[in-house]
């Protein structure tokens, strides 16, 4: 298939872009520089220097493509309008067809919940307040259309939990904790996380939405104990620290104490996460002991 991507260059939308290349799909990828485009043309996708906000030359685009995958967001207060503008494009370019969309969404928008199943409550974390509006637009748009729900990605370098272990210590040689760290994390690998896109693209029959999750729910100082020397010393830090090192709205999110499977996922599309957990990669790539 011709696949058109948002957020090709990004961490989740490489790691997607590389496994639909793997697959045999030709991927377009709309970037906005050109160091982005360097990244995507070396993954093997064609890059397309443009705004994908310009909604007249997406939907051309798109009418020209037998798929869409939107990984990007601007992560800022314009991230509702430039969802809009996708919105527009593809509903324009897909309307009447059988053309499978995929739609990012995120775990945030639960809340706090020890069972999140994709029927939950939504109940989100200001951060991402915006996106269940955008959601539903999604999956009642009449299009082949699905959401797919990322937990917390790690793997390859990068994700969240860097937060926990790339943070400096405190003054007296202590590892903080985000908030008092007891909190639990969904994960999911962004390898396996790639994986259910390529999966859903070719399964999902649209209407649906896939919480990406491994069922892997470790706390915040499980995956510190993980990453850290043996006896090293961690200590919380409490939540209003927390807020006032990374702001409000981002520190909330993080504050979130969540557990999912990704069950739906798994019986629905046939998705099977086989990297290794959050806690094991963390174990073997333990960081030295601080001092």
């Amino acid at each position: 298939m011709k696949v058109m991507i948002t957020g090709g260059s990004g961490y989740i939308g490489s790691a997607v872009l590389s496994r639909l290349v793997e697959h045999g799909h030709q991927v377009q990828a709309v970037v906005r520089s050109a160091r982005s485009a360097e990244a995507v043309t070396r993954k093997g996708g064609t890059a397309l220097l443009h705004d994908v906000t310009d909604v007249e030359w997406m939907t051309g685009r798109l009418r020209q493509t037998d798929a869409f995958v939107h990984t990007a967001s601007p992560q800022d207060s314009g991230s509702a309008q430039f969802d809009d503008a996708i919105l527009d494009a593809v509903t324009a370019a897909y309307a009447g067809t059988e053309k499978p969309y995929l739609h990012t969404g995120g775990v945030w928008v639960w809340g706090d919940s020890q069972h999140i199943t994709e029927a939950s409550e939504r109940r989100p974390a200001r951060l991402v307040a915006w996106r269940p509006e955008r959601e539903a637009r999604v999956l009642t748009s009449g299009l082949r259309a699905s959401v797919i729900a990322p937990a917390v990605v790690y793997g390859n370098g990068g994700g969240l939990t860097n937060l926990i272990v790339q943070r400096p210590t405190a003054t007296d040689g202590v590892a903080l904790l985000l908030g008092n760290g007891e909190q639990h994390w969904t994960t999911v690998h962004v390898d396996d996380l790639a994986d259910l896109y390529t999966l859903a693209l070719d399964r999902a029959p649209g209407g649906e939405t896939y919480i990406g999750a491994s069922g892997e729910n470790p706390t915040v100082r499980e995956i510190a104990e993980a990453a850290f020397a043996p006896g090293t010393p961690l200590r919380g830090e409490g939540a209003a620290a927390t807020r006032l090192w990374l702001g409000a709205d981002f520190a909330d999110a993080l504050l979130l104490d969540q557990q999912a499977t990704g069950a739906r996922a798994r019986s629905a599309l046939g998705w099977s996460p086989t990297r290794p957990s959050l806690i094991a990669q963390l174990t073997a790539d333990r960081a030295p002991a601080h001092a």
